[in-house]
């Protein structure tokens, strides 16, 4: 009985530690505001295999759906966020929905706020990378958009401006 109950200990210790295995590199994004605008808020990158977990949060939005892209500059001087550039897109290829296959690395899904202007947001995708490749999202920017993301329209999914920027930067 003993025995039973001492493997079933060692099982369920086990177990319990492979939920908690180690992970990979990681960066963070402070989100600031774009002149007139008050979105801020924070968004992590974890490397987990092959892929990364975005988790976003996000306040001062307007309720509703808005565009979220990870941008090639890592660049938020400008006043309006224009000088983070376009989307991220290392291998040249279309806008799109962030479960195409055929995608901008930098395509991510929308931010949807609450009455309250809050969004959250929690995500595995395969595109990018943190800390080496072609996708490396370290050194590039985050950008909230002020309008939904139609994911057809070329090459920004006609998400209007930009309400927030924030610099990916090695955690």
């Amino acid at each position: 009985m003993k025995t039973a109950f001492g493997l079933l200990a060692i099982g369920l210790l086990a177990a319990g530690c492979a939920g908690m295995a180690p992970s990979g590199p990681s960066a963070v994004a402070d989100l600031a505001p774009t002149q007139g605008n008050n979105a801020a808020g924070t968004v992590t990158f974890t490397q987990k295999g092959d892929k990364v977990v975005v988790v976003a949060r996000v306040s001062g939005l307007a309720p509703g759906s808005h565009g979220f892209h990870i941008h090639e500059k890592g660049d938020c001087s400008s006043g309006d966020g224009m000088s983070a550039g376009g989307h991220f897109n290392p291998l040249g290829k279309p806008h799109a929905h962030p479960t195409t296959a055929d995608r901008h690395a930098g395509d991510m899904p929308m931010l949807v706020a609450d009455a309250a202007g809050s969004a959250s947001l929690t995500v595995e995708l395969d595109v990018i990378t943190v800390g080496s490749g072609a996708a490396d999202v370290i050194g590039r920017g985050v950008i909230v958009h002020k309008d939904p993301d139609d994911f057809k329209t070329q090459p920004t999914g006609n998400s209007g401006a930009r309400v927030a920027c924030g610099v990916i930067r090695k955690s």
